[in-house]
């Protein structure tokens, strides 16, 4: 049996058992998200799938449209609402995205699909991280998730694809219940999300601070 066969039978077998079991909660939920944060009730966001071609990802609301004065989006930290909160904490607002695994567009094991703005900031290495589908958890996920710095993620998606096994993918989704309940690693130290990758502006600042006498 092939790698891409023997991930996408693992893959349709836990995503369509996932969706059957879970429905009466998906309902529930996307009804507490209507009521409680509004419409639409799904967030929906192109994002870079196998090889970097673009999906829509789906996944449960968690921050609301609040703007202000000017008409800007509020930080991340203010829209975050109580509700939000537990999803993300929960990883429950990402259920939805087994919808995806479903269609084909991402695994249940693989790096996470993050932004299509990404894509150019990625060095040829850490670009290999799209050499498999992006999943709802993975290696990365289970060794800190946003809790570590993104180089060393990277570095985790990389070894993930040059080791994938059935096995390791059992192991990482055992790894992820745990981390869940334990609720490790949501976000990164006194933010509210992950802060964004921009390794071009951050080596701009080291280069700016040594031109100046204060290197590190």
């Amino acid at each position: 049996m092939t790698f891409q066969l023997e991930k996408r039978l693992f893959d349709l077998a836990i995503a369509g058992s996932s969706v059957f079991f879970l429905s009466l909660l998906l309902i529930l939920i996307g009804i507490l998200v209507r009521m409680k944060i509004g419409s639409p009730v799904l967030f929906r966001q192109v994002r870079p799938g196998l090889r970097g071609r673009p999906f829509t990802i789906y996944k449960f609301r968690t921050m609301t449209d609040e703007r202000d004065k000017d008409g800007n989006l509020l930080p991340d930290g203010e829209r975050l609402t109580r509700l939000g909160r537990f999803l993300r904490k929960t990883s429950i607002d990402e259920l939805p995205e087994l919808f995806n695994v479903v269609k084909g567009n991402m695994s249940i094991v693989g790096p996470r699909p993050l932004l299509m703005q990404y894509l150019d900031r990625y060095t040829p290495e850490q670009a290999r991280r799209h050499g498999v589908k992006p999943g709802i958890t993975g290696w990365a996920q289970v060794n800190g998730r946003n809790a570590i710095s993104w180089e060393d993620k990277f570095k985790l998606d990389v070894w993930y694809v040059d080791n994938w096994s059935l096995w390791l993918d059992v192991k990482i989704l055992g790894m992820t219940v745990m981390r869940v309940l334990k609720r490790e690693g949501i976000n990164q130290t006194g933010e509210a999300t992950m802060e964004e990758f921009m390794p071009h502006a951050k080596a701009q600042r080291r280069k700016g601070f040594k031109q100046h006498g204060q290197g590190f």
